[in-house]
């Protein structure tokens, strides 16, 4: 499997960052050794003094497609989840100043906590998720799926133009504003409407 994220997929998040608004999705891998599952707590890497939590609504693929139409876009999603893209925003921006390739900073192992999913046929509207993110018991972040610039099917359309997606494969669809510094000691809850989805310790 692998996993594909999609940044500066909020206008809020993208001008936080000062970032310019994408006019196409901005796309990423993350190895499959990213992925921290379960619960298990996160420890903090010695490489970076800030890391930064981004919470994300997960799309799982349910079956292999390459150029994908938007009108059967739909039909790829096996299930949505919630995960933490963690960002050692240092390593980021050294890169970026340099013109340089930044996956040290995004694709580092263990940076992309995931939770549980639910299953796509148990959601009313995939253009109407809430979620939330808390660290320490307070909301830090929230989100909603209508608020992306590129929709689920908008974006299963264009990465599957690139990368034949297949069961299994994890895509990050972005992350709401409100990022900022991750330390030890923190406990990271991450929430779609009101079912609690993730749980990561920080140590």
């Amino acid at each position: 499997m692998k996993i594909i994220a999609i940044g500066r997929n909020y206008q809020e998040h993208a001008k936080e960052l000062n970032n310019p608004v994408p006019s196409k999705p901005v796309v990423f891998l993350k190895p499959d050794t990213a992925l921290l599952k379960e619960g298990k707590a996160f420890f903090h890497p010695a490489f970076s003094n800030d890391i930064h939590y981004e919470v994300e609504l997960i799309i799982k693929i349910g079956k292999e497609g390459k150029h994908i139409q938007p009108k059967f876009a739909k039909n790829y999603i096996e299930s949505i989840g919630l995960g933490i893209d963690f960002t050692a925003r240092d390593l980021q921006q050294e890169c970026k100043e340099k013109g340089l390739p930044w996956e040290i900073a995004k694709a580092f192992d263990y940076s992309a906590p995931i939770g549980e999913f639910i299953p796509v046929n148990e959601i009313n509207d995939l253009n109407n998720i809430s979620f939330s993110l808390n660290k320490n018991n307070t909301r830090v972040q929230t989100g909603n799926s209508s608020e992306m610039i590129f929709n689920f099917e908008t974006i299963i359309t264009y990465v599957s133009q690139i990368f034949t997606l297949k069961k299994g494969d994890l895509i990050f669809t972005g992350t709401p504003a409100g990022v900022g510094k991750i330390n030890i000691g923190d406990l990271f809850e991450g929430y779609i409407n009101d079912r609690k989805m993730l749980s990561v310790p920080i140590k």
